[in-house]
């Protein structure tokens, strides 16, 4: 072999290399809201309301649904090499409750440890219950349409 085709070969082989090795590089990203300490320390509890709160720290990242009286603000940085999936390094879940006059009544930070991990099993969920075969879904409600309410408007949205 002559030289040119060494140098050749090992330039391809370097590239190879270099290129397989990227490859490698841990992705990093950044969901959610972008925590400013500063901004975060300048609400107080008893002092700041609703309106001072979304002026300060701007919209939350999402309310409470059950209680209307919780903001919580969410901030998370993960790393995932290749197609892994990714796996969150640092979290902070910021909440903010209010009394029902829209005062701030407390404020709590949470981290990491709140990410639950969990593991589907197969393609289905598994529920209580009798199987149901694929006929049986495709034949199962035939001579049962209108038995609920006798077929006199059970179930319309307009009647009481």
């Amino acid at each position: 072999m002559s030289v040119t085709k060494i140098r050749l070969m090992t330039i391809a082989a370097l590239g190879l290399a270099a290129i397989a090795a990227g490859g490698c590089t841990p992705l990093k990203s950044h969901q959610g809201y972008i925590i400013d300490v500063d901004l975060v320390n300048s609400v107080q509890i008893g002092v700041d309301n609703r309106a001072s709160v979304l002026q300060t720290l701007g919209k939350p990242t999402f309310t409470s649904q059950f209680n209307q009286g919780d903001w919580y603000y969410i901030s998370r940085d993960s790393r995932n090499f290749a197609y892994n999936n990714p796996k969150a390094k640092t979290q902070v879940t910021l909440r903010i409750s209010f009394s029902p006059s829209g005062t701030v009544t407390s404020i709590s930070k949470g981290g990491v440890e709140q990410v639950a991990s969990i593991n589907p099993w197969g393609k289905t969920t598994p529920t209580l219950g009798r199987h149901r075969g694929f006929f049986d879904e495709l034949f199962g409600n035939i001579g049962t349409v209108g038995a609920i309410g006798g077929g006199q408007g059970g179930g319309d949205r307009d009647t009481p």
